[in-house]
């Protein structure tokens, strides 16, 4: 099956009534027990998930070069260290370690399943690939990359399979091995997603946070939240603007909306280089404007 992606806007999309009815209806999380067990059975969940899907789940994310002009250019990368949170099975560096030959590249995922397959791949170089399995929100990022070496990192679909509560402190590790100055590339679900929309009753775990029916979770973003997170964690805001799209397949008479939130954030330095001549911050934050349902 063929989808397309259509972008068209760069806002929070209006709901229909009928939507907004659906999410105010399902208002109640589920139990703290239930709460618990799914955090306890997280790295569990998602080594089913590989095991059940194999390579075979994601597409190659070719299109990361075209969102991200960091990541476009052998050029520009040459002698550049990259980290991906959250590798999954490769769909990403892969792609991107044959675009650009001179680029090192760590990569991490929760699940050891995943990190497995990444290195069963025949693309596998170790001369220039780490891959390495890290709970982000737990272990420490720098018993597996040098502290402030890395030049970039990307987050691309991770942030939502972690507990909000756990988002900061998650930051806060990977900065610890980014560069000063060193920039994060992000792409995650946004609020009012289509897969938002679909969840029935009993599988919200707390606002904007629900649970899959294969016990993988899923947080739905916000610019302003995201924004104030990357902010508390000693980052500066370079951009983070929705990305509104529609996923359609005539065959299949699939026509579905889709939002996304996407940004680009930097590694302060030192605070006196974040102060302009007035003494003030540069203005650096770039929010897409919003619309409310």
């Amino acid at each position: 099956m063929t989808e397309q992606f259509q972008e068209y806007q760069h806002s929070l999309r209006k709901l229909s009534e009928e939507e907004r009815t659906r999410l105010q209806d399902d208002a109640v999380p589920v139990s703290e027990f239930k709460k618990n067990k799914l955090e306890k059975d997280a790295q569990r969940n998602w080594d089913l998930f590989y095991k059940r899907n194999s390579t075979n789940f994601f597409k190659d994310r070719h299109w990361t070069s075209r969102e991200f002009q960091e990541l476009c250019s052998d050029e520009v990368l040459v002698g550049k260290t990259l980290l991906e949170v959250g590798c999954g099975v490769g769909n990403t560096i892969f792609p991107l370690l044959e675009e650009i030959p001179s680029i090192f590249i760590h990569a991490c995922d929760f699940s050891k399943r995943a990190v497995a397959f990444v290195e069963e791949n025949g693309v596998y170089d170790p001369k220039r690939m780490n891959a390495f399995q890290c709970d982000i929100t737990h272990d420490r990022l720098t018993t597996h990359v040098s502290e402030e070496s890395v030049d970039i990192i990307t987050v691309i679909f991770v942030m939502s399979s972690i507990s909000p509560e756990k988002m900061l402190p998650a930051l806060e590790n990977i900065a610890a091995v980014l560069k000063p100055g060193g920039i994060v590339l992000f792409r995650d679900y946004g609020m009012y997603d289509h897969a938002m929309l679909r969840f029935s009753k009993g599988h919200k775990i707390s606002e904007n946070f629900y649970v899959r029916q294969d016990g993988t979770r899923a947080y739905y973003f916000t610019t302003e939240y995201l924004t104030k997170l990357f902010s508390d964690a000693s980052y500066d805001v370079i951009n983070c603007q929705y990305v509104q799209r529609r996923t359609i397949n005539k065959k299949e008479g699939i026509d579905v909306p889709r939002m996304f939130v996407q940004g680009k954030f930097m590694k302060r330095t030192s605070i006196t280089e974040q102060l302009s001549d007035t003494g003030k911050p540069p203005a650096k934050v770039l929010l897409a404007a919003s619309t409310s349902p």
